[in-house]
């Protein structure tokens, strides 16, 4: 029996595996633990995430993908050895096929090592898609009609927006702005206004917790305790923050996706926004499940705004229903899109 064709969702902040037939099999973080000494892997994914930022000086917790591309080729291909193996048991005869998400923004290297590093990694075939078109076919849109449709994914490493027709994409932008940068953010923002030293994991807490992009009077007053380093006496301090508060400290990230959305609408044929109108704006990935950033760019390009249910699983359910459309898979890499340079 062959082994069953696999879908894979390699984000910066996690990995989702898709297999035919099952659905999604595999939600871990995008983390590896290795020991400095033997450069043996001590774990992987949840186990490995628990880690960061508690290791002793011999082990080193790191996240081997940045912006959505290879950062460590060696601990990625070791990663993703590691989730086939998990997903598909030990076959040694028979490989399954699998298919990679990149951004659209990924350069014909960074592609090439996604690929090398599948292939590496035990599949037998490699494919590649863009994220907008695996996650516009998980969000159940029909992108093979002619038919204008806008996809915004948000991820941890990278934003893609892209007006999608005809199972290709017309125009489109990536930004290597995600739920990391949205971290960043609130961790300068904490050390600046309150001399606080916070880890990236106390950062991500804040942000699903208090963190949004459009305050109102129901969440303005909404806060968390915050522990962390005090850089003046160098000892632990708790504070009260607000997501007033993360709603400032958000700001530049959030700007950023906004501008972005309206620089490829300004692109779209006249057609397609017409359809787009329509349509509306799907948001896929985590970090379009930021509170109130639907509310803020359907306020800001005065379009209807919706999150695709299952938002952060929408790209690793695209790559399984594209396992199932080869000719897809043949429109991946649409040189012809227009791109917000």
């Amino acid at each position: 029996m062959f082994a069953e064709d696999i879908g894979i969702d390699l984000g910066t902040a996690s990995v989702l595996v898709f297999k035919r037939g099952k659905g999604i099999v595999l939600h871990e973080p995008s983390v590896v633990a290795i020991d400095k000494n033997t450069d043996n892997i001590i774990a992987v994914g949840m186990e490995a995430r628990q880690m960061l930022g508690r290791t002793p000086g011999h082990i080193i917790a790191t996240r081997p993908l940045r912006e959505g591309v290879i950062a460590d080729y060696d601990t990625t291909e070791k990663m993703l050895a590691y989730f086939i193996k998990k997903v598909v048991g030990k076959r040694l005869f028979f490989k399954p096929r699998v298919i990679v998400c990149i951004p659209t923004g990924a350069t014909d290297v960074e592609e090439r090592a996604v690929r090398q590093a599948t292939l590496s990694s035990g599949a037998r075939q490699a494919y590649i898609i863009e994220e907008p078109l695996a996650a516009a076919l998980g969000a159940g849109i029909n992108i093979s009609e002619a038919t204008g449709n806008m996809v915004v994914d948000i991820g941890g490493g990278t934003s893609d927006v892209a007006v999608l027709s005809l199972g290709g994409i017309v125009c489109n932008t990536s930004l290597r702005v995600g739920g990391d940068k949205f971290d960043d953010a609130i961790i300068r923002y904490i050390r600046r206004e309150y001399n606080l030293m916070i880890g990236d994991r106390t950062a991500e807490d804040i942000k699903i917790q208090v963190g949004t992009a459009y305050v109102t009077d129901n969440n303005k007053d909404k806060y968390m305790e915050v522990r962390g380093r005090d850089l003046l006496t160098g000892l632990p301090k708790t504070i009260k923050f607000t997501a007033q508060e993360s709603y400032e400290a958000l700001q530049e990230p959030i700007e950023s996706v906004v501008e972005a959305v309206k620089k490829v609408l300004e692109i779209t044929p006249p057609e397609l926004a017409a359809d787009i109108v329509n349509n509306g704006i799907v948001m896929t990935g985590g970090g379009a499940l930021l509170n109130g950033l639907d509310i803020l760019i359907s306020k800001e390009t005065e379009l209807p705004t919706h999150i695709a249910d299952e938002a952060i699983s929408c790209v690793a359910i695209g790559t399984g229903k594209a396992l199932n459309e080869i000719n897809i898979l043949q429109q991946t890499k649409y040189r012809g899109a227009k791109r917000v340079l």
